[in-house]
């Protein structure tokens, strides 16, 4: 038995084994499902129904937001939530997330631009009412006169406005 040429006796156990994993790459991955795991835990409740979760890891994240951060129990929470998605699809699950927040994000836009065209209507009155009425020929001319004109009244009296909140929906549920 010649040790120098005999390449047996340096081979390791698992040398031959296709599914190892070294302890590195086992880390590197733990690591990598916890991140995943920190994405979910922020979101909301209702976020977290429209996601489609197994009832463990549901459960799990419902778990932690009633732990204190910055705990030794948060800490422990957060592994376990990663050791269940080990048994979850993280792509097909960060591809819903993304979606999700992605709408959230349009969501907050739409927003935002009827918040502007309503102060715009404000602002400008019946020139901006006749430019309305040009681009979305369906919305009843009157009643846009009567609810800008009714939130200009409210708004010279106080910050508050009710018609200018009725001018803000009537707007979104029509223009959508």
């Amino acid at each position: 038995m010649n040790i120098v040429g005999d390449s047996e006796h340096f081979k390791q156990p698992y040398d031959n084994d296709d599914d190892y994993i070294s302890k590195t790459s086992y880390k590197k991955e733990s690591a990598d499902l916890q991140e995943a795991g920190l994405k979910l835990v922020n979101l909301s409740k209702s976020q977290l129904e429209k996601l489609e979760l197994s009832e463990e890891l549901y459960d799990a994240l419902m778990a932690i937001k009633k732990i204190k951060p910055k705990t030794e129990a948060y800490r422990r929470q957060v592994q376990f939530i990663g050791k269940v998605m080990r048994n979850e699809d993280v792509e097909q699950l960060e591809v819903h997330l993304a979606n999700l927040l992605n709408k959230n994000n349009n969501e907050a836009a739409k927003i935002q631009i009827f918040e502007k065209l309503r102060d715009k209507l404000l602002s400008d009155g019946d020139a901006e009412i006749q430019l309305l009425l040009e681009e979305h020929p369906h919305l009843d001319r009157q009643k846009l006169r009567q609810l800008v004109r009714s939130s200009n009244k409210e708004l010279a009296k106080g910050p508050e406005s009710k018609s200018a909140t009725e001018l803000f929906k009537y707007l979104r549920s029509e223009i959508e």
